[in-house]
């Protein structure tokens, strides 16, 4: 049980990363892009062919970034230059991804399980470096070997890199580009007015967001060992899900808080997934039914609390009322007893 849930928390901060790709997008930006599907695919696929051909993993992973921020900019150019639905933009660039995926790859499915990944070579730092060995002593001394994985070589080194993409992330916001991207997804034609050229600021936000989507898709290849050309199915709403409950659970009042809630919120969504399939009646073919109903419930929970406050502030309001109105007759009634004393 200690072994899933450890691996649910390995693979949610991988997929954070394609989260904050979508939190760029659709929360940043105000825009709904659908090229995730595909770009998501792209990072994997780059990064698979070019380890499998010999090239440094750390290298196949940057590259694989490139190819997103690439993916994203034509989403970007076919919206602002070709005046097509945002929407409909998306969707046909993760149409063209799909062939041009299956194009890098050359096959369907490209193994990397005897390559050398990032991951072999944090397990091997980690070996030579004998983290994993006191770590394992340390766990041992206070009791708790038997409850923990036997390696940390992906938690804490991608805990420690997502936690450094975050900050970077925080960093860009607040530059004068990342204002200006902010500020095109709250008011673009406000934005226009201080000459910022909001096609330009759409095509960076957009080539950022794919960009860490594709990243997070060859990181996500060399965790599994493979890449497939459909892996991507269903990542948009995967990323959406992480969003959405982070948001639900930690709140979303700073760009700060936000992006540390959509990490929080992936890593919430594997746990859930991972306990619902331990469910017996569950399947692995119901992921997906699960993660919609994990959406509408995070969807919906807010609009509840906000309707039981509005109620109970309505209540209170009412009962204020109630307590003026009788207050206002006993004083009356005492104003009429007073000249009979």
């Amino acid at each position: 049980m200690f072994t899933s849930v450890f691996g649910s928390v390995e693979a949610g901060i991988i997929y954070s990363l394609m989260a904050l790709g979508v939190y760029l997008s659709f929360r940043i930006l105000d825009f709904p892009d659908l090229t995730v599907d595909g770009s998501f695919v792209t990072g994997a696929a780059v990064a698979a062919i070019m380890i499998s051909n010999g090239t440094n993993p750390f290298l196949a992973s940057g590259m694989a970034l490139v190819a997103g921020f690439m993916a994203g900019m034509v989403t970007g150019l076919l919206h602002t230059k070709g005046r097509i639905n945002p929407l409909l933009s998306g969707i046909l660039m993760m149409i063209a991804l799909y062939s041009i995926n299956l194009r890098i790859l050359g096959k369907p499915n490209v193994p990397l399980s005897s390559e050398e990944t990032v991951f072999t070579v944090f397990r091997s730092w980690f070996e030579s470096l004998g983290i994993d060995e006191g770590l394992g002593a340390f766990l041992n001394t206070v009791g708790l070997s038997g409850f923990v994985p036997s390696t940390w070589s992906i938690l804490l080194p991608m805990a420690i890199f997502v936690l450094v993409i975050k900050l970077l992330l925080d960093a860009f916001l607040k530059t004068e580009i990342g204002l200006a991207i902010r500020g095109t997804g709250d008011n673009e034609q406000m934005v226009r007015s201080f000459s910022v050229h909001t096609d330009w600021t759409k095509m960076i936000g957009l080539g950022l967001a794919n960009g860490l989507v594709a990243f997070s898709g060859g990181l996500v290849a060399q965790y599994n060992g493979f890449a497939d050309v459909g892996m991507g199915i269903g990542m948009i709403v995967i990323g959406l899900a992480s969003v959405i409950i982070g948001e639900a659970i930690f709140g979303a009042k700073s760009v700060v808080r936000a992006t540390l809630a959509v990490i929080g919120g992936a890593i919430v969504y594997r746990l859930v997934v991972a306990f619902a399939l331990k469910v017996e009646f569950l399947e692995a073919g119901d992921m997906k039914l699960i993660t919609a109903i994990m959406v509408i419930i995070a969807l919906l929970i807010p609009k509840w609390v906000d309707s039981y406050k509005k109620f109970r502030q309505k209540r209170s309001r009412l009962k204020l009322n109630i307590q003026a109105r009788a207050t206002g007759k006993g004083g009356e009634q005492l104003a009429a007893t007073k000249p009979d004393q």
